[in-house]
């Protein structure tokens, strides 16, 4: 059987994942379409979840971690008065309960007093969280409820976009590991009647936002229709996932304790503990990769683009 030749492509694809298939499954197929002979993910989204899936290819995959950090925005739909074993519509329902009159007014205030700022969550049994090496999911899948640690995350704002009859409509500003089932969930005890995710659809990654996302037809479009030039022009550059870090300007001799991994002294080094290393001996400054800000002010390389590195 014939194989295409992989690309040595590297660049950011913001993918507006479509709904029905895993965040590993939309990985590949953009890889096979690129013909990239590496790609990876920022963090999965369910296959329930729609919206934004920042993919690294590359040398963008060396960054990729950063964004594993990075805060989350979604849109979240609640169904109000059911509850199902899997916290959205996809589950097999386990409780239904009336929606009393005036719930729906109840929920600002909620939301402002409970679920906004640092919470502590219980981790969902349909997630991706593992225990003893396993995906909880799996273990739900068989029936199995399992022992969980709650964790705490942050809640930077929660506001109600449309509310109408059994559904509501959320937007949420929250931190890495939030899990917006439980948002969801914890929501609808409180309120007494139930509540699970109907639709979910993020629409913030750290500083990438919904405005530059691309659907998987278009970039099988344009793949098809005007070749992979094309396609590799809807790349992002390989530092977008780390381009809000303050930068650091670095001359030859920098950059040369730079390559061999020696720590370089910066005037006025930032308070921020990482930082971009750029090489400053071109009229516009190149990206060389990423660094730590030491105790003591100096800066050491951690991550090279390639051709930095030797």
């Amino acid at each position: 059987m014939f194989r295409r030749p992989k690309r040595d492509v590297s660049g950011v694809v913001l993918l507006d994942k479509p709904g029905g298939i895993t965040s590993n499954a939309a990985l590949q197929q953009v890889k096979h379409l690129y013909q990239a002979a590496k790609a990876g993910h920022t963090g999965s989204l369910d296959p329930l979840a729609t919206g934004l899936l920042p993919l690294c290819l590359g040398e963008a995959t060396k960054f990729s971690s950063y964004l594993l950090d990075a805060d989350k925005r979604y849109l979240v739909t609640a169904k109000l008065g059911v509850r199902t074993d899997s916290g959205d519509t996809d589950g097999d329902v386990i409780e239904t309960r009336e929606v009393a009159p005036g719930t729906l007014e109840r929920i600002p205030g909620i939301l402002a007093e409970q679920f906004t700022g640092e919470v502590d969550q219980l981790p969902p049994m349909f997630s991706a969280l593992k225990k003893d090496g396993v995906p909880l999911y799996v273990y739900a899948r068989k029936g199995k409820v399992v022992e969980r640690e709650t964790r705490r995350v942050t809640i930077y704002e929660i506001s109600v976009v449309h509310a109408e009859a059994d559904h509501v409509e959320l937007d949420v500003r929250c931190s890495k590991g939030t899990y917006v089932r439980t948002i969801v969930d914890d929501l609808g005890e409180i309120l007494g009647c139930g509540a699970v995710v109907a639709s979910l659809r993020r629409i913030g990654v750290g500083p990438y936002g919904q405005n530059s996302m691309i659907g998987m037809e278009v970039l099988r479009e344009t793949c098809e229709l005007a070749g992979m030039d094309a396609l590799d022009a809807l790349l992002l550059p390989v530092e977008t996932p780390v381009l809000h870090w303050p930068g650091i300007h670095l001359s030859k001799v920098g950059l040369n304790s730079i390559r061999r991994g020696q720590p370089v002294t910066v005037t006025d080094a930032p308070e921020a503990a990482w930082v971009r290393l750029l090489d400053s001996e071109h009229s516009q400054p190149r990206f060389v990769g990423v660094g730590e800000v030491l105790e003591d002010g100096r800066v050491a390389p951690r991550r090279l683009l390639r051709e930095w590195a030797s």
